[in-house]
């Protein structure tokens, strides 16, 4: 049996890779013999993993009967469960997105989410036109700790009665499907890795700076979760410190209203107001990359990291980047390389 799953996963890589792709071409690539590609071949077809190709290669085909494999034979739901907005993402099994959708959630608590997210699955599957059986898993990311022992929610309190919950487990009663818990920064991590400007590093960090400040850690191209799987909770980088480097969002509008002459003092303000030369506004951004570089310093500098991607409703905005690359190059021997994510929102969908 093992050996037969093992040919049935080398001739489903092999159509993955080649399509549209005749049974000679896989016996070929593959390195395995014709009688036992046929057999691996009706296997996937009776799994509705493959089927015939209706488009055929250029040049001569000598009347060979051409594969594919079957995107849609299995789903994944993405969910991005954050304080003030749930987004959803239906994708299939070649990474495409069927379906997206986002809902906002105000004064939303955990129990209200577990409704919303069983919504969003069935609206998603009704605009994809596809039957919700095809639903295989389900990845939420949420803003918190997943324990990796115990499946508990902790640091989780930005959304009311989730933290101290197994969330996955309920859901995956809720919903009927497997579901896998992850930390939102992590998945975010995952996504630039896979769709943005972290392809091919396989060294990196992904700092979100927006209500809260966390980190996701690729190391050796393997996300990094730690022993409790709180590997990368900044918020707690300057316990013992008496000087202020909190660069979030409620920190940036203190020092907004202190610095700058007149409000409005939230984060889309005062970088808008940067933007436009505003030098109070200007010299709010300058702290706040030096409070940023802060952050990324000690981990650059531990951690060796090739690269690292900013994200975050504060760490997307781009006027950062003259502040935050100097800084580093000053402070250490090898400097990581600082992007912006490419991705920005969809960061954390991408990679569940």
């Amino acid at each position: 049996p093992l050996l037969k799953r093992l040919n049935e996963e080398t001739v489903l890589d092999t159509i993955r890779a080649g399509a549209p792709i005749s049974r000679a071409e896989i016996a070929r690539r593959a390195g395995i013999s014709k009688p036992t590609v046929s057999l691996a071949l009706r296997a996937l077809l009776e799994a509705g993993l493959v089927r015939e190709a209706p488009g055929r290669p250029s040049g001569p085909t000598y009347g060979a009967i051409y594969f594919e494999p079957v995107a849609e034979a299995s789903l994944v739901l993405g969910v991005d469960l954050g304080a003030r907005f749930l987004r959803g993402a239906l994708s299939d099994l070649t990474g495409t997105l069927r379906a997206r959708q986002d809902v906002e959630l105000a004064g939303a608590d955990a129990d209200t989410a577990l409704d919303a997210i069983a919504a969003l699955r069935d609206t998603l599957v009704r605009a994809a036109g596809l039957s919700p059986e095809l639903v295989d898993e389900v990845v939420v990311g949420i803003p918190g700790v997943v324990e990796p022992q115990t499946g508990v929610a902790r640091l989780a309190t930005n959304i009311p009665r989730l933290d101290g919950r197994r969330y996955g487990a309920e859901l995956e009663e809720r919903l009927g499907v497997r579901v896998t818990l992850e930390n939102d920064v992590n998945l975010a991590a995952l996504g630039e890795r896979r769709q943005g400007v972290a392809r091919g590093v396989d060294d990196f960090m992904f700092l979100s700076v927006g209500t809260g400040l966390g980190a996701g850690l690729v190391l050796r191209g393997e996300l990094q979760r730690g022993r409790h799987g709180a590997a990368g909770e900044l918020d707690y980088v300057a316990v013992g410190l008496g000087e202020d480097i909190d660069p979030c969002a409620a920190a940036l509008a203190a020092l907004a209203e202190a610095t700058m002459p007149a409000p409005p003092y939230d984060a889309r303000s005062v970088f808008a107001a940067a933007r436009a030369g505003d030098r109070p506004a200007r010299e709010v951004v300058r702290e706040e990359a030096r409070r940023i570089a802060l952050h990324i310093a000690p981990i650059a500098a531990v951690a060796d990291v090739e690269l690292v991607v900013l994200g975050g409703g504060i760490g997307t905005n781009s006027e950062l980047l003259g502040d935050v690359r100097p800084l580093l190059e000053q402070w250490l021997p090898y400097p990581p390389r600082v992007e912006i994510s490419s991705l920005g929102e969809n960061a954390v969908l991408m990679g569940a």
